[in-house]
């Protein structure tokens, strides 16, 4: 049998399959919001509609995963912790985030591989947007 050469991609944003994709993570992501209670302090931070929010993590996914820069060119350079400094940010909704994008990852199916990749990245920058002692 021949060894099959494995597939690499330039960015992660083409190991995760392109828009249709990042836009399936944010929109599981924020699915998984609403319905678990495991992320109520998550959701509770979020405000009533959650729209806006999904609109705006799918711009920043994007770009951060080496896709099209549709934040920047939207809305100017992400400054994602002061951004976020108007929320209550502490050890249960960085958690929470966390989580919930895992779970987003495993639902939607995406490769192992890849999502071991982000979640280290993902950990570090929730943890750098916590705001709230405790």
């Amino acid at each position: 049998m021949e060894n099959q050469a494995k597939q690499t991609f330039d960015t992660p944003y083409e190991w995760l399959g392109g828009e249709d994709r990042v836009l399936a993570l944010v929109e599981r992501f924020y699915d998984l919001m609403d319905l678990e209670p495991r992320y109520a302090a998550l959701r509770a931070a979020h405000g009533p509609d959650l729209s806006h929010a999904r609109e705006r993590l799918f711009w920043f996914l994007c770009g951060w995963l080496g896709g099209p820069s549709y934040y920047m060119d939207r809305v100017g350079h992400p400054m994602l912790r002061a951004r976020h400094l108007p929320f209550s940010i502490g050890t249960p909704e960085r958690d929470q985030w966390v989580a919930c994008m895992d779970q987003a990852m495993i639902d939607i199916d995406v490769d192992e591989a890849l999502r071991q990749h982000l979640l280290p990245s993902f950990r570090h920058t929730a943890d750098w947007m916590r705001n709230r002692e405790e």
